[in-house]
């Protein structure tokens, strides 16, 4: 093999290689050697058929094969021989074959730069604490008490209000005719519940008993129902009655009923869980100042192609939302060209702070086991009660979905290396303080791609009355491209398909690092564009979808 370097600038690389015909030969007669004793012809036995008829039969596609596995094996060869880390796939063109004749192939690659990272014993990190007390407890206690206190006739008349249970006949109409499934006699309505689409529980706030009205709504763009969804909507209404709610008993029957041996521990529970929401905050706010200050401290040459890609992505998530009417204000009515402008930074941060995690976890050895992986599918698992065992096969049955669960583990994993290096400054705040969304400047700079201020968890909205279309999303259909800032497998990229005398031949490994396949016409082959990365939603960038739920009568 001959291999002459034709470019050199930056991170690029572009190496002429030249195979000799006479190796192309030698392995197309080894190969046909090799598959006499498994061909089949009649007439003869296996193992005797004549060397010629051998090659009129398979020689096209054996020559495919050989010259496949000799543009893989060098490729590799020549990325291993100059230390070179592709960060993404190697682009390949064949120049020039004739059979009988060398096999001429170029590569052009971008490589992993070079990158030291800082000392981080120098790092000062400072970590929010909040001393729990019995306040948040106590309030937590009260609402359970209220949600699970049982309903009782009004003690005197008068009309409803927002905590009311209204017991209602209804009947809903599009156009005057009834629907499917906008029926029920005798629905016990929670006001104040967001159960129901909006502005129908609104309607019923100051109504009384046995008064029949009509509730006028409009179904959401986005709800479950295709055939409903943006559609005026009234029901006509009758109240039979209004029940008020009264409290539960905060004892030990309470704590049994929420599955706790006793008052005292559920309080307990209550208070264990406030201590993890509150530390996973502290967390996250920590993490954002530590790639803050690694994005400060850090400074190489960026692989274009990997910036182009994260851009990319990034204006397709915008698209998507804007296709699903979920687009920020922010972005709304900005052209693409404004939209790269304005993201470029923020993928630039990502790429650097991708490709700095990933060395920090590469040169420390750092790995995502078994035990981990198995972990995060389980807690992904239980976010679909009745589904877990669907959703575990769906990853299992699917490895670039289960990577993009362990890109987000790995990255973590980095993070508890840096921090224990990391001089850490614990700060005692109040709950109020810990939990204040952080204003993000953005303006000057965009590349906060890893700042999030942590909100506060929404309560979820309960849906008695709807079809619950939402809980029946098939698994496969689930976005799983978390990517935070991923192990990247730099060294082990694959080089783009090219076709080889018209015929697939398998790809094999060299020199430890993968090439993949190549195919390869005898002329010419068209050069392949390097594969889109997806970006999903992730914690350290502002660029966010909104989860509305379907709502549904």
């Amino acid at each position: 093999m001959q291999v002459t370097e034709t470019k050199n600038e930056g991170l690029a690389r572009e190496f002429k290689v030249v195979v000799p015909a006479a190796h192309i030969e030698e392995k197309v007669v080894a190969k046909l050697d090799e598959i006499k004793d498994q061909v089949r012809l009649p007439g003869f036995r296996p193992g005797k058929i004549p060397a010629k008829l051998l090659r009129q039969r398979y020689g096209q596609s054996v020559m495919g094969e050989v010259l496949e596995t000799a543009v893989n094996e060098n490729t590799g060869k020549v990325l291993s021989d100059n230390d070179l880390r592709p960060a993404v796939q190697p682009k390949i063109e064949v120049t020039k074959f004739d059979e009988g004749g060398d096999l001429e192939f170029d590569i052009a690659v971008e490589i992993i730069p070079a990158i030291e990272a800082m000392d981080f014993k120098k790092l000062k990190l400072t970590r929010e604490v909040v001393e729990l007390d019995d306040t948040k407890v106590n309030e937590t206690l009260e609402r359970i008490a209220a949600a699970q206190g049982p309903t009782a006739p009004l003690a005197r008349k008068r009309k409803s209000k927002t905590g009311d249970v209204v017991v209602i006949d209804f009947l809903g109409k599009i156009g005057g005719e009834a629907f499917e499934g906008g029926k029920a006699e005798d629905y016990e309505l929670e006001l104040g519940s967001g159960s129901f689409i909006e502005g129908f529980e609104e309607q019923l706030t100051g109504v009384n008993a046995s008064d029949a009205l009509v509730v006028k709504v409009k179904f959401p763009e986005e709800y479950g129902a295709a055939e409903l969804a943006g559609k005026d909507a009234e029901f006509d209404v009758t109240v039979k009655e209004i029940k008020e709610k009264k409290p539960a008993e905060l004892d030990d029957e309470l704590a049994k009923k929420l599955g706790q041996e006793s008052f005292e521990a559920l309080k307990d529970a209550i208070r264990k869980d406030f201590g993890r929401e509150y530390e996973s905050v502290s967390r996250q706010k920590m993490k954002r100042e530590l790639l803050d200050a690694l994005a400060e401290n850090h400074s190489f040459e960026l692989p274009t192609s990997l910036v182009d890609n994260e851009l990319e992505g990034i204006i397709g998530q915008i698209k998507q939302a804007r296709e699903a009417g979920q687009e920020d204000d922010e972005t709304k009515g900005k052209s693409e060209e404004e939209l790269t402008a304005e993201f470029r930074e923020i993928a630039e941060r990502r790429v650097l702070l991708g490709l700095l995690l990933a060395e920090v976890g590469r040169a420390n050895d750092i790995q995502v086991t078994q035990e981990d992986v198995n972990k995060v599918l389980v807690a992904e698992a239980q976010k679909y009660p009745g589904q877990e065992q669907q959703v575990i096969e769906f990853y299992k049955n699917n490895p670039q979905a289960l990577q993009a669960l362990q890109g987000p583990v790995y990255e973590d994993k980095v993070v508890d290396y840096i921090v224990e290096l990391a001089k850490v400054e614990e700060k005692t705040v109040s709950v109020e303080d810990l939990l204040k969304p952080e204003e993000e400047d953005e303006a000057p700079k965009k590349k906060s791609a890893a700042k999030k201020a942590p909100a506060k968890k929404a309560a979820e909205k309960k849906a008695p009355a709807k079809k619950k279309a939402a809980a029946k999303k098939k698994v496969a259909k689930k976005k799983v491209a978390k990517k935070k800032v991923a192990k990247k497998k730099v060294a082990k990229k694959k080089v783009a398909k090219k076709k080889v005398a018209k015929k697939k031949v398998a790809k094999k490994k060299v020199a430890n690092k993968k090439v993949a396949k190549k195919k390869v016409d005898k002329k010419k082959v068209d050069k392949k564009k390097d594969a889109k990365k997806k970006l999903a939603k992730k914690k350290d960038t502002k660029i966010k979808g909104n989860n509305k739920s379907n709502p549904q009568t």
